[in-house]
């Protein structure tokens, strides 16, 4: 097997694993995780031959773009103290006790290369994280904070291994460069999320075409991560900023087309791309078992050691951060989504897995200092960040759904249809409003007036159906049936005219394209 049917094996392993996941109740990047690595043991699957400062800009950019999509500007705005608490707070603080924790039983291991080994496992996976959350049906409020700590506790992560292995490498470090570096990292990240953010909408309203369109979502992400780079920031924090940017002012509300194929283009890359990662996670464990080789009690002892500490601090965190969090809700009443019980706290403790980013950092660790000498440990540092890797993933991952059930922790579906139903009712007075704009212009007879104004109506009835009275629902199911009916016969008048335009293509004389155009014409007017 090379490396190209490789690819291939685990691009279909991250199709085939969405609907086995569903049918067992699992998360699919865990079973991607345990798939890697049942390749990995198998003696024709050859080694993974990619070099590791690809890993992450390849991998990171299309995953950050896809789960920004799914959130919002203001979830961020609302949810800053809880998303600085575990983001950069909780990063440091992990990095700080896994540094102590690894200098002290691994002998010989300087203090700055255990720096480097706890920042790059201090960082719980945002692909792993919003994965899973959104399978299990958490509430929202859960969601909307480990997407948030997902999404920036890379930036606080990456930037302390980066300042860690230059100490090591070049033999001296100093602290004010290192909080300078930080600052600097976020500042041009920010900047060059915004420009481009700004050039992309700029180039949405000139290309028009859905396809063209879609195209660049796909491109921007990595340009604004590769660009940062370039400019010593933060890749990850400059595709957050560029992702929210055109999600807030790039969309146009009109643009029925370019939003539903946008959509389901982003779907199928979160999904190949996500199987792709975790795949490669589990066949890492080749890097993991030749280091081991006559030492397993030895390494397995420390990454034991370390895997309780990671997932330990995490608790001892969360219980007085969530507290604190709680007060300071209380007292400013301040718009946030914030664990509400001691259940809602467990289960983002136990969330808390690592994933892409600690496997790329992880391999990138140099081989050599700058004269000449190995690296210290980093054979140990590989097999000890992989220990955690797996742990957390495949442990938590699996019985993350159990503990889920076992807790009781649900979506507050009441608090979602309701404001699903405000929804509705503002999309139907919308429609009315506009109706009387026309009325106002135009002159309609009573007739289409009144039936554009029972349309109006049903916008919101369809949306939420409890809006109307018992009688005009009874009257919106009966035309919903009636509807139904039409759409029904309509939807196979139509499909016989694909069938007998497709027919058209082996005639012979047929031009393809003018077929394609005549069908492309015909799919738009089915999905309207």
């Amino acid at each position: 097997m090379d490396q190209l049917a490789l690819l291939f094996v685990l691009l279909l392993g991250a199709v085939v694993s969405v609907p086995v996941g569903d049918r067992f109740g699992l998360p699919a990047p865990v079973l991607m995780t345990l798939v890697g690595i049942v390749l990995a043991v198998l003696p024709f699957v050859p080694n993974v031959d990619i070099q590791p400062d690809l890993i992450l800009p390849a991998l990171l950019p299309p995953l950050l773009y896809a789960a920004v999509r799914r959130t919002s500007w203001r979830q961020f705005a609302a949810n800053k103290r809880p998303i600085f608490l575990l983001a950069v707070a909780l990063v440091f603080v992990t990095t700080v006790c896994v540094a102590a924790v690894a200098h002290s039983i691994v002998p010989g291991l300087p203090v700055a290369a255990a720096v480097a080994l706890g920042a790059l496992i201090a960082p719980p996976d945002p692909v792993a994280a919003t994965a899973v959350a959104g399978q299990l049906g958490l509430p929202r409020r859960l969601v909307s904070i480990l997407e948030g700590e997902g999404l920036f506790n890379d930036v606080t992560a990456i930037v302390l291994y980066h300042v860690a292995i230059a100490a090591v490498v070049s033999g001296t470090f100093s602290p004010w460069k290192a909080g300078l570096d930080l600052v600097l990292s976020a500042v041009v990240a920010v900047a060059v999320g915004l420009v481009l953010g700004w050039v992309a909408n700029r180039l949405m309203d000139l290309l028009e075409d859905p396809t063209l369109q879609i195209g660049l979502t796909l491109l921007v992400p990595y340009a604004s991560y590769v660009l940062a780079e370039e400019l010593h920031g933060s890749g990850v924090l400059a595709v957050l900023t560029v992702a929210l940017f055109i999600s807030e002012y790039a969309a146009d509300p009109d643009d029925v087309l370019t939003r539903l194929a946008g959509h389901t283009f982003w779907d199928i890359v979160d999904t190949l791309v996500t199987g792709v990662a975790f795949g490669l996670i589990g066949l890492e464990l080749h890097n993991a078992i030749r280091t081991a080789v006559g030492r397993w009690g030895e390494l397995l002892g420390w990454a034991a050691a370390v895997v309780a500490v990671v997932v330990l601090v995490r608790l001892v965190y969360l219980l007085p951060a969530t507290w604190l969090t709680k007060r300071l809700h209380a007292k400013r009443d301040y718009d946030e989504e914030i664990p509400m019980s001691w259940r809602e706290t467990v289960v983002m403790w136990w969330a808390g897995m690592r994933g892409v980013a600690s496997v790329a950092l992880a391999l990138a660790v140099p081989l050599r200092t700058e004269d000449g000498s190995p690296f210290p440990d980093r054979d140990e540092i590989v097999f000890i960040a992989f220990g955690v890797i797996m742990a957390t993933l495949v442990l938590q991952g699996l019985t993350l759904p159990w503990l889920v059930r076992r807790l009781g922790v649900r979506a507050d579906t009441d608090r979602e249809k309701e404001f699903e139903r405000d929804l509705a009712v503002r999309a139907a007075k919308a429609a009315k409003r506009r109706l009387r704009e026309i009325e106002e212009v135009e002159e309609l007879p009573e007739e289409l007036s009144e039936q554009m104004l029972r349309r109006a109506f049903d916008i919101g009835v369809r949306i939420s159906p409890d809006l109307g009275e018992e009688e005009r629902r009874e009257a919106h199911l009966q035309r919903a049936r009636r509807l139904k009916r039409v759409r029904r016969i309509q939807g196979e008048m139509l499909s016989a005219a694909r069938h007998e335009v497709l027919a058209a293509r082996s005639e012979p004389g047929a031009d393809p394209e003018v077929v394609d155009r005549v069908l492309r014409h015909l799919d738009v007017r089915s999905l309207r």
